[in-house]
């Protein structure tokens, strides 16, 4: 940069202050739909003002990827659980990655523990034993939903960020729990549907991006990229080809008032935008931001 140029920088930046605090929302990867089960958990929603920064301090932001949907190999008499999302994080904030949904295809599983608890499903045909719901963390996310005592093998729903999963019923798997609308009018985190046995009624996805259940005419939805959606559950029968839907990756947005200055440098590629009064940093890939 030449002295004029970067004189002229100097007497820009002497007009204004660096920000003292940010308002951040921080979401982690939604889980994975089990395999003939539960939908999986929504990722760990956290969003908050007044977060102090200080200038010429550099913070990390971390984006967790979504977890995989479950499965289940015949051969080795394997069962697998929906995987779990993956952490985000912005400086020493970290909403904690989805709980999987339950897999049924020779015994129980019970939906796994994260930001939101994946939903429950039950082994075998009949009245076989119930696979319990999973739990959320408080703060974060909500439990998920359980499945079918009696009749067709319905699963639960995946939790989400605004409310627990729905229980499976006699004919349908259960919604996926409701996600929470951020400072950006978006929702974010919503529960995966609960997967249903045959060609019975299928559930949707709670608000938020997440994955749909499937059935057997109906593969289980993907978890959408970037809110933190379950995915969701794949239908009640042994079908090699029905596994659980995968979740949706995180994402991290940093904002104060667009009377203070720009950040001084940012790595991850941000899309930085100016509107309603605020400078908006959004993150849907780990990187930095230097205030």
């Amino acid at each position: 940069m030449s002295g004029a140029l970067q004189a002229v920088f100097m007497n820009q930046r002497s007009f204004g202050s660096v920000t003292p605090t940010v308002e951040y929302l921080v979401v982690a990867g939604g889980a994975g739909g089990g395999k003939c089960g539960g939908g999986g958990g929504a990722g760990g929603f956290k969003t908050a003002a007044g977060f102090s920064v200080s200038a010429g301090t550099t913070y990390t932001i971390t984006i967790g990827g979504g977890g995989g949907g479950g499965f289940s190999c015949i051969y080795c008499n394997v069962n697998y659980r929906g995987f779990n999302g993956s952490n985000s994080s912005f400086s020493s904030i970290t909403s904690t990655g989805g709980g999987g949904g339950g897999t049924r295809c020779n015994f129980a599983f019970s939906g796994g523990s994260g930001g939101s608890g994946g939903g429950g499903t039950r082994e075998g045909a009949g009245n076989g034993s119930p696979g319990s719901p999973g739990t959320g963390n408080p703060g974060e996310g909500f439990n998920g939903g359980s499945p079918t005592l009696t009749g067709c093998l319905a699963a639960g729903g995946g939790g989400g960020g605004g409310a627990v999963g729905n229980n499976g019923t006699q004919s349908a798997g259960g919604n996926g729990g409701a996600g929470q609308q951020a400072f950006d009018y978006i929702f974010y985190a919503g529960g995966g549907g609960g997967g249903a046995q045959m060609n019975f009624i299928t559930r949707t996805p709670g608000t938020g991006g997440s994955g749909g259940g499937g059935n057997a005419s109906a593969p289980a939805g993907q978890g959408a990229t970037n809110k933190g959606g379950g995915g969701g559950g794949g239908h009640a029968t042994t079908n090699e080809n029905t596994n659980g839907g995968s979740g949706g990756s995180g994402i991290a947005i940093i904002r104060y008032p667009d009377t203070f200055f720009a950040a001084v440098s940012t790595t991850g590629s941000p899309t930085i935008t100016i509107n309603g009064g605020y400078r908006n940093y959004k993150f849907t890939g780990s990187g930095s931001i230097t205030f």
